[in-house]
């Protein structure tokens, strides 16, 4: 009994090490090499879940860890190669889907131990539910809806997924009311694409998007490229203003990674969907 408590105090040292290790990668001046280690890193968290399954911060990383490999590594290169080969763009968008909803299911899971049953409510009453989620869920409740409505972008022919929107939405909603500046704004910039895709509420859902792109840039201070590449993405591209859009890219290309260490691996990855929208302008509007 005692090798196993020595086990298990070992196991949640090295949990609470790997969750709170996201600055090894995030400072990363290499995005290549970040995405060759990060499969690795992620099957150790999950090795590790295997032995501490109730290790919030290892559900966490799990879950803010596979979004972002996701994101970052299998949906923006998907969408790069889609004209040249459309058969395997699509087999990485299901791949990344997939990837998705591992870390959408591990994100319920750490919301779980503290609501015993969330997921089953959630689905009776999904912003009843999140109700009771106070402001130290707010990171899990942002990247378990991140992972949630990616899951859905990629999969536009799975019924069933999209009758979950409504119940991602709620997680951000609440996340959104409980801590609104959330990580840099991470929520508002979430809410920049967003917004456009919402059911059911009225209003011009582009200047919603406008408010929380000036929000995060804000409290950015202009150094993160992320809202400028969701902007133009979403709200220009939909109105059709190529001047807009152009603008927009060439903002975040400005923005100098090393300036902000602790963005600087974000801030490459952004700038090369950056550099890729540009290069697709003439398909993306009408001349």
């Amino acid at each position: 009994m005692s090798g196993c408590s020595v086990k298990k105090f070992a196991i949640n040292r090295l949990g609470d090490s790997l969750a709170n290790s996201s600055t090894t990668y995030s400072a990363d001046d290499d995005p290549e090499l970040v995405g060759q280690a990060l499969p690795f890193s992620l099957k150790l968290v999950e090795s590790l879940l295997a032995e501490s399954p109730a290790h919030r911060g290892l559900l966490f990383a799990a879950t803010s860890g596979f979004t972002a490999y996701a994101y970052a590594y299998v949906q923006q290169d998907a969408d790069r190669i889609e004209t040249e080969d459309l058969e395997r763009a699509e087999a990485m968008r299901q791949r990344a889907a997939r990837l998705y909803l591992r870390a959408r299911d591990y994100g319920l899971r750490g919301l779980g131990i503290r609501f015993p049953g969330f997921t089953q409510a959630l689905k009776r009453d999904a912003k009843s539910t999140v109700r009771g989620a106070k402001r130290d869920d707010v990171p899990l409740l942002y990247w378990t809806a991140a992972a949630w409505v990616s899951a859905i972008s990629v999969s536009r022919e799975n019924p069933d997924l999209l009758a979950d929107q409504p119940v991602a939405e709620a997680l951000i909603d609440r996340a959104f009311e409980l801590d609104p500046d959330f990580g840099s704004g991470a929520i508002h910039g979430f809410l920049i694409s967003y917004e456009p895709a919402r059911q059911g509420r009225t209003g011009n859902a582009a200047a919603r998007s406008r408010e929380h792109f000036d929000r995060q840039v804000a409290l950015t201070h202009g150094q993160l490229a992320a809202p400028f590449v969701s902007l133009a993405e979403t709200v220009t591209v939909q109105a059709q203003d190529r001047n807009e859009f152009e603008q927009l890219l060439k903002r975040a290309l400005a923005v100098n990674p090393d300036e902000r260490p602790e963005w600087r691996l974000q801030n490459l990855i952004v700038q090369r969907r950056a550099r890729w929208l540009l290069a697709r302008a003439d398909d993306l509007f009408a001349k």
